[in-house]
């Protein structure tokens, strides 16, 4: 059994870039039974209309393997919303949260917002997942991107964006006294993956990884087509990517996550320059081939393929 717990399907407005259906034809072929469904769809995911309206577009044989993840925004009674739906749906997996503007309008830019957030859910008594992008948008610098020179974009985004970004969220969660699980997405340096580790002492908290966070480093965006590697968080330095590999060796590394995320091609090379890669794709070679490879022991990659995300979300997989 395989799950991938970070996917993009565009059903809605976007469903000319992919589609729910089409993510189980390649989740098929990766060796993927499962999927989770992103929220900043447009429009958004983030009501009860919504979840009901996405269910009916599950194939209905797959119906059992597609879970969606829903939004979060800075409103509380939309927050006591988003809990009740994920009370009441076997398939709202958890609450996803972007603490920094990636792909969509779905953000809570503000720490006090984030703070509310937290908060909320204490209050409320959720004991479920928050999945939480982590690019702190004070931090980053949209000046230096240039889509003449793509190298540009991981100077936009830099690292310290993701790392500040996670210590609010760990830093928040304990402060509230929140007692579900914090889930870090795509961690792309190892500094993030150090603070993870140090907070399980205290609190719920994981990690996940990419595979073109992994097999990948911003070099890749030195080629002729260098704008299809621009996504969010960006591609790291070569020192970053192998640490990050170090990190995954040593088990520090939760899960993997493929953040599958198609545009058209169209859409990557010229305006709106789109960030994101279709990196489910990817799945087969990378867990078979590229893991091993590395280093990474077979008892590992089950944990990271399905065993810790089975124990996260045990009630839901049942």
């Amino acid at each position: 059994m395989k799950i991938d717990p970070h996917v993009h399907c565009r059903d809605g407005k976007q469903s000319y870039k992919e589609t729910i259906a089409h993510v189980f034809a390649v989740a098929d072929a990766q060796g993927v039974q499962k999927i989770f469904d992103m929220p900043n769809t447009d429009p958004p995911i983030t009501t009860e209309e919504h979840i009901k309206e996405r269910l009916k577009l599950v194939p209905e044989e797959r119906l059992g393997d597609y879970f969606v993840w829903i939004g979060i925004t800075a409103d509380e009674n939309q927050i006591k919303e988003a809990v009740k739906c994920w009370s009441n749906y076997k398939n709202v997996i958890g609450l996803k949260m972007f603490a920094g503007k990636s792909v969509g309008d779905l953000t809570v830019l503000e720490k006090n917002d984030q703070k509310k957030v937290y908060k909320t859910l204490a209050d409320l008594g959720y004991k479920g997942a928050i999945a939480v992008h982590c690019e702190k948008e004070s931090l980053l610098k949209g000046e230096l991107w240039d889509p003449k020179n793509p190298m540009t974009h991981s100077k936009s985004r830099p690292k310290r964006a993701e790392i500040k970004s996670v210590k609010d969220q760990i830093e928040l969660a304990k402060k509230t006294g929140f007692s579900g699980t914090l889930h870090i997405c795509h961690v792309s340096c190892s500094e993030s993956v150090e603070l993870v580790d140090l907070a399980r002492k205290e609190i719920s908290v994981t990690c996940g990884a990419t595979p073109h966070h992994v097999m990948w480093d911003q070099k890749m965006q030195k080629r002729p087509d260098g704008l299809l590697y621009k996504m969010n968080p960006p591609l790291r330095d070569k020192k970053s990517v192998e640490k990050l590999r170090e990190y995954l060796k040593q088990g520090k590394i939760d899960w993997i996550e493929t953040d599958h995320a198609p545009h058209q091609v169209g859409e990557k090379l010229f305006p709106p320059y789109m960030s994101g890669y279709p990196s489910l794709c990817l799945y087969k070679d990378f867990v078979e081939n590229f893991l091993p490879g590395i280093g990474v022991s077979t008892e590992l990659i089950e944990k990271m393929t399905y065993g810790n995300i089975a124990r996260v979300f045990e009630d839901k997989l049942k």
